[in-house]
């Protein structure tokens, strides 16, 4: 079901071409597994027996197994998957969730992940503390909807690429699962419902500026200069704010969306009046909106999340720059929702019992 889920019309037309079938095979069971939700061949009905034995063939059955389920008060449930050769991902669903950006809405949302690991080493995350292991392959992506729908019986509307991994550091699988996730004939879900968020990966933002699917973007700033950034994220020192925000207007000459920049807060760290009013500036000449997001806890990791004063005042100054800015409350805070943390908890477990 993994591989199968990875495919675009185009390349499962072909696959079947090539096995000598005709165009309308791709478009039937494109049907049982997008729109019917059917993996199981032997359930494809009207396709005959002879096609079902050859897609069990082309597509052996691997499955993300589910290896643990976390609930939280809010809600939040937090998936850990074991993929098919033995390594860990997670999603989060977030039903009736708010928009990014202070938007309402009661979207079923799902954070999914792009990498095993990360090779980028944000200071703040606990998905990168390991190392990268490998990407996601676009059916690795998309099964995470699929199986997060079977377990809480709800239908995925809005998609995140917000957990684990630099999705644009994976860029060739990303842009196909765009199109399975987008296409009438895939998930469906609409263009303006999908946001890719990413630490800053210059080459690969202008790449999805000009892709097909117009999916809304979420730079991961976290400083409002250099010398803040850098302590942060490492890649700004590959691709400073300068050569950042150059793409980000590239970007924003394509796309109607407005910009995004998630912005953690950390005590001490990038929470200073004067980040606030350069984040403002920054803001208002990208005519971005700005979602500050106090930081969650990750163990092993010292820094803290800023007092609820600092937290106002900050957000206060940044909507005195002219720009529309919130504060996130992180769902799922009680179930170590960001990224990773879940992932790095079951090794060590797993490593103890060993």
């Amino acid at each position: 079901m993994i591989s199968l889920l990875g495919e675009t019309m185009e390349s499962l037309t072909g696959r079947l071409g090539a096995l000598g079938h005709k165009p309308y095979r791709a478009r039937q069971i494109m049907e049982w597994v997008h729109e019917k939700r059917v993996g199981d061949f032997g359930s494809m009905t009207d396709l005959p027996a002879e096609l079902r034995a050859e897609l069990a063939r082309e597509f052996p059955e691997q499955q993300l197994e589910q290896v643990r389920l976390s609930g939280s008060k809010d809600t939040t449930r937090k998936f850990l998957f074991r993929l098919p050769d033995g390594q860990f991902i997670e999603s989060v669903f977030i039903p009736a969730s708010p928009a990014l950006y202070g938007e309402t809405s009661d979207r079923k949302t799902l954070c999914v992940s792009t990498q095993v690991g990360c090779a980028y080493g944000c200071k703040f995350c606990a998905s990168g503390l390991r190392g990268w292991k490998r990407n996601l392959s676009p059916g690795e992506i998309t099964a995470q909807v699929m199986a997060a729908e079977q377990a809480t019986g709800e239908r995925v509307d809005n998609i995140v690429f917000m957990g684990m991994g630099e999705p644009l550091a994976n860029w060739k699988n990303l842009s196909v699962t765009l199109e399975i996730l987008n296409a009438p004939w895939g998930f469906e879900i609409g263009a303006r419902h999908i946001t890719v968020s990413t630490s800053g990966l210059v080459p690969q933002i202008r790449e999805l500026a000009d892709h097909p699917v117009p999916v809304r973007l979420a730079i991961s700033l976290h400083g409002a200069s250099d010398e803040v950034r850098e302590q942060i994220m490492p890649v700004n020192k590959k691709y400073p704010l300068k050569e950042l925000f150059e793409a980000c207007a590239y970007f924003t000459s394509r796309r109607k969306q407005k910009l995004g920049f998630e912005y953690i807060l950390i005590a001490g760290v990038n929470d200073s009046l004067e980040q606030a009013r350069l984040l403002a500036s920054h803001a208002r000449r990208l005519d971005a909106k700005v979602n500050l997001i106090p930081y969650n806890t990750v163990e092993g990791l010292s820094w803290e999340r800023p007092s609820e004063t600092r937290q106002q005042e900050f957000v206060r100054a940044v909507r005195d720059g002219g720009v529309v800015a919130t504060i996130r409350r992180e769902k799922g805070h009680d179930i170590d929702a960001a990224c990773g943390q879940l992932r790095l908890r079951v090794e060590d477990e797993l490593a103890a019992a060993t």
